[in-house]
């Protein structure tokens, strides 16, 4: 029988429970959400019962909505080609290398995988920086980071063969203009081009199998060392995306040069101030988020997101229109998004707690705005010297990122 910790799949009915429940604390927190205006509104003032009480539907709410997430992607999940799957649509030299690679993870082989690099002319990988993981490995751990890493979910992805992905853009464009049919054209100007650059840096996982794990044939290697490493990679890039200096590890968002949105430049990212330090303004708070989504121009905000934490979703959760309906709707279905003002939400822990001058929400079109770049290919060093009686896998991917066009993102200050 296969190891518990293994399992990945979840059924409808695990899905549609976890769906119902957080529906359930979604209604409960509406009943105490009333009940705290209602004491403001006769008192001036909130019981400290109702406050605590509301922040722990709240906590709940979160819970729910993470669990639901998490049965939505495993019930979606396919299994990873086990001894059993596949052969099926997989050409000889995959299931080779796919021979080759569970041989050298097992038992530390190498003639395979160096006779199979050795044909292919491969130049991705070397005995002393590891070997290519197959195909259907690497696809299954970049899909399994796309399900847990918020940024990557929405963001534009480029594969790359090289350690740099060079991206043109025109600072003006040519000179346009009407014109009628028989009269002369003047000369135009070219448009001005200049270049975006993401270089791409290396991040590693290591994890650890015992003796006894690697010579249990029931156990799907691939899907193994898929599940050790996808976390350990989405945590690292979800932070970089997010707040990352460049250094080493990709540019995050949060990271460029920030201005008013209306002194906004190319090369800068735009912000709208909520006028009051670590906080929404005092009366009509959800007209900033309203000023925020009509700052990005309508051809981006078709494909718009919000991005923001935990907390700062608690704290706009509890806002509502002039007409009693609450701006923060939880998702129809289980695997969809929650919204707020029609726009979906993402979660991501790395944005910042609302504070003074804070950024914690974000806006934009993060398809068109931010890109991510992968260089092709995974690569798994086995070594069983360095922690007798454990063998490690460090397991390296190239990745970088960047900002690829400005006027696709814009965030909200909370400060004056």
């Amino acid at each position: 029988m296969s190891d518990p910790a293994l399992e990945t799949k979840a059924t409808g009915n695990d899905v549609a429970m976890a769906f119902d429940e957080f529906m359930t604390a979604f209604e409960a927190f509406k009943v105490e959400n009333e009940n705290r205006l209602q004491e403001m509104e006769q008192r001036m003032s909130v019981d400290v019962l109702t406050s605590d009480k509301l922040e722990r539907i709240n906590r709940a709410l979160d819970a729910n909505k993470r669990r639901v997430d998490e049965l939505s992607v495993k019930a979606a999940r396919p299994p990873i080609g086990g001894e059993s799957a596949g052969c099926i649509g997989s050409s000889a030299s995959q299931l080779q290398h796919k021979s080759a690679f569970h041989r050298y993870v097992r038992n530390g082989e190498t003639s395979a995988l160096r006779d199979l690099e050795g044909k292919a002319l491969s130049v991705g990988s070397d005995p002393d920086g590891g070997y290519l993981v197959p195909d259907e490995t690497e696809a299954t751990v970049n899909r399994a980071l796309k399900d847990i890493s918020p940024i990557r979910a929405i963001a534009g992805i480029r594969q790359v063969s090289g350690s740099v992905y060079k991206r043109p853009f025109a600072i003006s464009g040519p000179d346009t203009g009407w014109v009628g049919e028989t009269a002369a054209r003047t000369q135009t100007n070219a448009p001005t081009l200049a270049e975006l650059s993401f270089p791409t840096m290396e991040l590693y996982a290591m994890p650890a199998a015992t003796a006894s794990l690697l010579d249990d044939s029931a156990v799907n290697i691939d899907e193994w060392l898929a599940e050790e490493v996808r976390i350990a990679f989405a945590e690292q890039e979800g932070s970089a995306f997010v707040t990352g200096d460049g250094v080493n590890k990709p540019k995050g968002f949060l990271d460029y040069t920030t201005v008013d949105n209306a002194s906004w430049t190319w090369g800068n990212v735009g912000t709208v101030s909520t006028g009051a330090a670590g906080a929404f303004p005092a009366s009509d708070p959800s007209d900033v988020l309203i000023d925020l989504i009509y700052s990005v121009r309508s051809g981006y905000r078709g494909n718009a997101h919000f991005v923001m934490n935990r907390s700062t979703q608690a704290e706009i959760r509890k806002m509502k229109d002039a007409d009693g309906t609450y701006l923060w709707q939880p998702a129809s279905r289980p695997g969809e998004s929650s919204t707020l003002m029609g726009f979906p939400v993402v979660e991501s822990e790395d944005m910042p707690d609302i504070a003074a001058d804070s950024y914690s929400v974000a806006f934009g079109d993060f398809r068109r705005g931010y890109l991510i770049v992968d260089r092709v290919g995974i690569r798994v060093l086995r070594d069983p010297y360095s922690s007798k009686p454990y063998v490690l896998f460090y397991t390296t991917k190239r990745v970088g990122g960047g900002i690829q066009d400005f006027e696709a993102l814009k965030l909200l200050k909370f400060g004056v």
